[in-house]
């Protein structure tokens, strides 16, 4: 039986597989990652997790600049297999080791591989995505990922199961890699990759300059970015040993808290597609998100329902400013800058290092964890400059 399809595939036959393999991906990664920093903690100190996601920032930024010029070597579908590959060797020694130093070093490695594989799953989009249907496709893409991202904290929940043994949730990890390996193997071996620019780190940047909206909508995306490793990293931390809830408990408000990403992406992407007011919704999505942020400051107690809400009306702002600010870049570039594109992806390892720099200095100012939520819903709001200095695509 031939696994490989020798034929190019259909433009939405592959947006729909691109979605599907997209879902499966990000399985794979979210499973483990709300419990990533507790299992860190069980062998290093808080301050030492942030030194490890921020060394994890350090080594994305740096593959994120040298893999372009293997996409345009070898070709995407080739790169996203070796990847893949290789990603599945990370999980296996994360799983098979018992010594702390292998560990870290595997869940470096592997963190930064998920970034990278990222970007070639925005190549076989793009390529795949004409210029009338960005906030559309965009959107759909957004909203499965962020469906992925609701059931992954709950299945990753009830494998830790209270025991806080956390390699359960990479076993599930790696179980993910089999059927992504397939799909991307079986649907693109035909993949025509476009005529990728090449371009020095000067050229570069002289590129991105040209566009007077990028280096804005970079703050702007680093500052959505910075909120997601922050919140990914500490709040889990401060839901289970500061206020005391469960693992179960936690279970329950992600569901919750994560539910605007699949419902409302897709619609806002396609109003983005008619109206043309990214600018608009991406202020409001902001200026939602920051508030309610700082309002988390001031809620001591262990209500549940309290807790699910205020962070489903965070992530309502979070949503609509994500999409928004995916839109609005992908109308602006072409498949041909792999390298602009990683750029722009940059943002979110670079988030990594600045999401736990605010907590190590902001505890050099406050006397309160919960005060932590006042400095990043005060930096969310910030972005409220750039974005009003934005044009509308």
């Amino acid at each position: 039986m031939n696994l490989v399809n020798s034929r190019p595939i259909p433009r939405s036959h592959a947006i729909y597989t691109i979605a599907v393999i997209g879902f499966i991906f990000t399985l794979h990664q979210v499973i483990p990652v709300y419990s990533n920093s507790s299992f860190l903690s069980q062998f290093a100190t808080e301050q030492t997790v942030g030194y490890i996601y921020m060394l994890i920032s350090a080594l994305t930024i740096l593959g994120f600049l040298l893999v372009p010029s293997a996409i345009r070597r070898m070709g995407n579908y080739s790169v996203t297999l070796w990847f893949v590959l290789v990603q599945i060797l990370l999980f296996w020694g994360l799983l098979a080791s018992s010594s702390p130093t292998l560990i870290v070093i595997f869940f470096i490695l592997e963190s930064t591989i998920v970034s990278l594989i990222s970007l070639n799953l925005d190549i076989f989009l793009e390529v795949y995505t004409d210029s009338n249907d960005v906030g559309s496709i965009r959107g759909l893409y957004n909203a499965t990922l962020n469906a992925s991202w609701m059931i992954a904290p709950l299945i990753g929940i009830m494998l830790i199961n209270g025991d806080n043994d956390y390699r359960n949730t990479y076993i599930a990890g790696l179980a993910m890699l089999v059927p992504l390996f397939y799909l991307i193997y079986r649907n693109f071996p035909r993949f025509k990759d476009p005529k990728y620019t090449h371009l020095s780190p000067l050229q570069l940047a002289k590129h991105i300059a040209k566009n007077k909206n990028w280096d804005k909508l970079f703050i702007i995306n680093i500052v959505l970015q910075t909120f997601y490793a922050w919140m990914v990293i500490y709040s889990p931390i401060y839901l289970n040993k500061t206020l005391g809830f469960s693992w179960a408990d936690i279970g329950i408000i992600l569901v919750i808290m994560l539910l605007p990403f699949p419902l409302i992406q897709y619609p806002l992407g396609k109003f983005a597609d008619r109206i043309h007011g990214e600018k608009a919704m991406m202020f409001l999505g902001f200026l939602l998100m920051g508030s309610m942020t700082i309002c988390l400051s001031f809620i001591h107690n262990s209500n549940i329902a309290i807790w699910a809400i205020m962070l489903f009306l965070t992530r309502v702002g979070a949503a609509a400013a994500e999409i928004m600010i995916e839109t609005y870049f992908f109308k602006t570039v072409s498949p041909r800058d792999a390298a602009a594109l990683g750029v722009f992806r940059i943002t979110r390892p670079l988030s990594y290092f600045t999401g736990p720099l605010i907590t190590i200095v902001g505890l050099l100012f406050v006397t309160s964890q919960s005060s932590l939520f006042i400095i990043i819903g005060g930096i969310v709001l910030l972005a409220l400059i750039p974005i009003s200095m934005i044009k509308d695509a």
